[in-house]
């Protein structure tokens, strides 16, 4: 219950540098990399990269936001299951270490709890560019043979979308022999930042930004140095944190932000009575009255973020009027409704539908995280609720939320990490 005034700086987004930090391994030059946001995930990624002989250096010790990496030298082209289970987005050193070394070892990953997201996609496509690949005792292990030089470029339709499998047949496909042109493939901005990276780096691939990726084939990359793009999550959630507390009133200034990449966010918050102004590179927020409900579909990128779904879950939980939100990416992705409920939030789930009833006021209870973004969604339901409200389990949100309880409280809230 206190107003929330100030700035904070986005960090580089979680679901850019994970992939961005598995292409160092394409090539045997350094990569240096700026805006690296420090995460669990990002940590991770890095002791899996660490294990294999890439070599990892901060240039400055006391800033986790650049770091240097050298190819040069890498071993074991493996990814053991003791950290690859922490996190599913391990699997994206799959595609580069075939490319580059011919063979690759790695754990089927692990990750948060939220659904099926198979890894079928990936070996169909890798298969597809001339791949033998089997699934023995929980690893896949992968090469293309003595006799092949390099993987075979390959018209590759996936069954689905899949953002991890667009980010892992593009790292495999820069140094195939040929043209490989990946159709259905995601469109995220994060997707885009990886392929601009990449071409930094030597690689040829056309149609950024749509669902056709054209990739020329090169016979190695070079060295590069790329800023990551800002965390359209972590900007979201602060708005939806401004939204929130709109009785108590909110006026923030989010800077190194990209109101570019969340057009659906950004216009489905003016919805609910947000006021926002748009720059190149910072959103300002003011919100002074009560949110409005607002309804919604989660669908691939540019439609609503199912990375999102929780955070506004929570705005419409204290917000005027009822509102329906339709899950269509994740099937366990209402994990949180049953800890908002806790918190007296009015929320009853059909099928893949949430339907909520904006309550006057919610009251502090102990809730659970019970994955990534259902902890953000407790946190922010947690400052506009009457009383205290302790969130458990937030290792959740040290994997994709960099240092979130410091900026809240930078700007107003009330907000302490307790042993």
């Amino acid at each position: 219950g206190r107003p929330l005034k100030g700035e904070i700086t986005i960090a580089g987004a979680k679901n850019a540098a994970l992939p961005i930090l598995c292409a160092a391994l394409l090539t045997a030059e350094p990569v240096t990399l700026r805006n690296l946001p420090d995460l669990q995930d990002v940590r991770t990624i890095l002791k899996i990269l660490a294990q294999m002989g890439l070599k990892v250096t901060f240039p400055n010790p006391d800033d986790r936001s650049v770091v240097v990496l050298d190819g040069s030298d890498i071993h074991t082209p493996e990814a053991s299951y003791e950290l690859v289970k922490t996190m599913r987005a391990s699997i994206l050193v799959l595609g580069p270490l075939l490319a580059r070394f011919g063979r690759a070892k790695v754990s089927l990953p692990g990750g948060c709890a939220i659904g099926a997201r198979p890894v079928d996609q990936h070996i169909k496509g890798l298969k597809a560019m001339g791949a033998d690949i089997h699934i023995s005792h929980g690893y896949i292990e992968a090469s293309f043979g003595e006799q092949k030089k390099a993987l075979q470029g390959a018209k590759i339709l996936t069954d689905m979308i899949t953002v991890t499998g667009t980010e892992n047949l593009l790292m495999a496909a820069v140094l195939a022999d040929g043209q490989t042109i990946l159709e259905n493939a995601a469109r995220e901005p994060e997707v885009t930042d990886l392929a601009e990276l990449l071409i930094k780096m030597g690689a040829n691939i056309s149609g950024l930004g749509t669902d056709r990726l054209v990739i020329q084939g090169v016979k190695s990359l070079h060295g590069a140095q790329h800023a990551i793009i800002a965390d359209r999550i972590e900007t979201g959630t602060f708005m939806c944190a401004a939204a929130i507390m709109g009785q108590t009133g909110a006026d923030l200034m989010l800077k190194n932000a990209r109101p570019d990449t969340m057009e659906m966010v950004i216009d489905k918050l003016k919805d609910a009575g947000l006021q926002i102004a748009l720059g190149k590179d910072w959103i300002h927020v003011v919100m002074n009255q009560r949110p409005k409900a607002v309804s919604f579909k989660t669908s691939e990128y540019p439609a609503f973020p199912t990375d999102m779904q929780a955070q506004f879950m929570a705005m419409n939980a204290i917000a005027q009027g009822a509102s329906r939100v339709t899950e269509t990416i994740f099937e366990n992705r209402f994990m949180h409704v049953q800890e908002l409920n806790r918190l007296g939030a009015q929320i009853v789930i059909e099928g893949n539908t949430a339907m909520t009833e904006g309550v006057d006021e919610l009251s502090g209870a102990t809730v659970m995280a019970t994955d990534l973004r259902a902890s953000a969604s407790l946190v922010i339901a947690g400052l506009a609720a009457s009383g205290e409200t302790l969130v458990d389990r937030i290792y959740h949100l040290d994997r994709g939320y960099d240092r979130m309880e410091k900026k809240l409280a930078a700007v107003g809230a009330q907000i302490a990490r307790v042993k």
